[in-house]
């Protein structure tokens, strides 16, 4: 399906969804959505408002967390945490759920999908009895580069900083 006409789907999706909240699609959130859904790789909520502001857009970076919020309510945009202190965010196309491995040295993110380990996961919920709603499985440590360059990671539970190669998403 052609990237427009997509995200001619998921503004249309939103506007249902906001109209069930008693809101309304303003020209801001549309433009919200149309950016989130031209962005393929894990973003943060001040690198939105700041490419927005560089369109021309004038928004506000209220506005700009209450939508990623409404989104991630609506089940258009994942939050995800990636080991920094703050939240990175995805968009969420179809059945997209993947998990991640994160390099703790360059912030390179790698997603996977692992139908066994998903499998495993629902059998455990279903020996402890646990309905499970969501999961987000990471996993911290060194890239293959990272690696090759002899690196180590300053704190092996903590990212540095999700850097470019977060922008270059590896599957």
């Amino acid at each position: 399906m052609p990237h427009t006409v997509r995200t001619e789907k998921e503004i249309t999706r939103f506007a249902g969804f906001l109209q069930d909240q008693g809101l309304k699609l303003t020209t801001e959130r549309t433009a919200l959505v149309r950016e989130i859904f031209a962005t393929h790789y894990h973003f943060e909520a001040d690198e939105l408002l700041f490419k927005m502001k560089e369109k021309g857009l004038k928004i506000s970076r209220a506005t700009v967390y209450r939508t990623l919020e409404l989104l991630v309510k609506s089940g258009m945009v994942r939050r995800v945490h990636l080991g920094e202190d703050h939240y990175h965010y995805e968009h969420v196309t179809g059945n997209s759920h993947h998990d991640h491995l994160i390099c703790t040295t360059c912030g390179s993110v790698i997603e996977f999908h692992d139908d066994v380990l998903e499998q495993r996961q629902r059998e455990i919920c279903e020996r402890k009895r646990f309905t499970p709603t969501f999961h987000n499985l990471q996993i911290l440590g060194l890239c293959a580069d990272c690696r090759k360059k002899g690196e180590l990671p300053d704190a092996p539970d903590r990212v540095k900083m999700i850097g470019a190669g977060a922008t270059q998403l590896r599957k």
